[in-house]
């Protein structure tokens, strides 16, 4: 599971892509040498990468790749900005919110998710299904998040005063001992940690309530825009053909990767195939794996602006989609 990270200093941060660097994975005999920055440790949440890579389909369109995983401690917009990486999977608030408040040169060129995964979720003996059914109750929320749940809360004409909001630290364990009402968690992933522990889910997202933004958009600076437009070209078409292998069958691959890609997260691949599962619906598009339309777009800038990020459609590039 993971939630968007604070970032706002992340123009001065650049030590956490140091550790992420040393676990990063290249196939040889490549051509051109190019590396990925993943939003968060080695899950299905990366699926269409990990089977790019291991299908050959980088190296087929010329590719040296290099993936770096992510984790609490790395920041993706960071090492982009330090030189690491060519291209970032972010989570666009953050990124626009880099672009308006510190000037960073960053171009959004693809969005994995349409529907932003994170949402509200809660026990089935006690089950929230909505906004309204926060009120009067106990919402553990990582900081990071407030000012996302508290736009939801107002896109729903909730006073902000009716929920009692926590800080949350990423463990269900308070929800399913009934010391908080709800979590706010990445709903493709927690609910079967629960089940997991003995207690049955239910969930809903932020987005389907007023708050619309993608994740794990795909970012580059405008220098690498500029000069590496073919090689990202080539990457977003791999990348597509990665997802599109992937789900043909959700369950076929998971299981391939126990002993490599998900070694050592204390995940079960049965957790891993829920995850890339109840991912596929928040992820596919009429145009394709990681697209982006003028309309979704549009309710990206309109969502942002309801917590008071300025997002413009000149933040983001489709062009490059356009050439796959």
């Amino acid at each position: 599971m993971r939630i968007a990270i604070d970032r706002r200093k992340f123009l001065t941060l650049s030590a956490a892509t140091a550790t992420a660097a040393a676990f990063g994975r290249r196939p040889a005999h490549a051509a051109t040498p190019f590396t990925m920055q993943a939003a968060w440790i080695n899950d299905a949440e990366f699926m269409g990468y990990f089977i790019g890579i291991d299908n050959g389909y980088y190296k087929a369109e010329g590719l040296d790749l290099t993936y770096l995983p992510g984790g609490p401690d790395v920041i993706p917009e960071s090492t982009i900005v330090a030189g690491k990486a060519d291209l970032a999977l972010t989570t666009p608030d953050t990124t626009v919110k880099a672009i308006v408040d510190q000037g960073a040169k960053f171009k959004i060129i693809g969005a994995q998710y349409q529907k932003n995964p994170i949402g509200i979720v809660s026990l089935a003996s006690k089950p929230i299904k909505t906004p309204q059914d926060l009120v009067g109750k106990t919402l553990a929320v990582p900081p990071v998040n407030v000012i996302s749940v508290e736009a939801m809360l107002k896109l729903n004409n909730i006073d902000r005063a009716q929920v009692n909001i926590v800080p949350y630290a990423y463990d269900p364990t308070p929800l399913i001992k009934g010391e908080i009402d709800a979590s706010l968690d990445f709903t493709t992933n927690v609910p079967y940690s629960i089940k997991q522990a003995g207690a049955e889910a239910v969930s809903f997202l932020l987005y389907d309530f007023g708050f619309t933004i993608f994740n794990d958009t795909v970012v580059v600076t405008e220098d690498v825009l500029n000069s590496k437009r073919k090689e990202l070209v080539s990457w977003l078409r791999a990348s597509r053909k990665g997802w599109e292998e992937n789900y043909k069958d959700p369950k076929a691959y998971p299981p391939k990767f126990a002993e490599t890609w998900f070694k050592g997260t204390g995940r079960t691949i049965e957790n891993e195939i829920f995850f890339n599962i109840a991912q596929q619906p928040l992820m596919e598009a009429p145009g394709g794996f990681l697209s982006m339309t003028d309309e979704s777009i549009a309710k990206n800038i309109e969502a942002l602006g309801q917590v008071g990020i300025k997002a413009t459609k000149e933040m983001f590039d489709t062009s490059l989609l356009a050439e796959i």
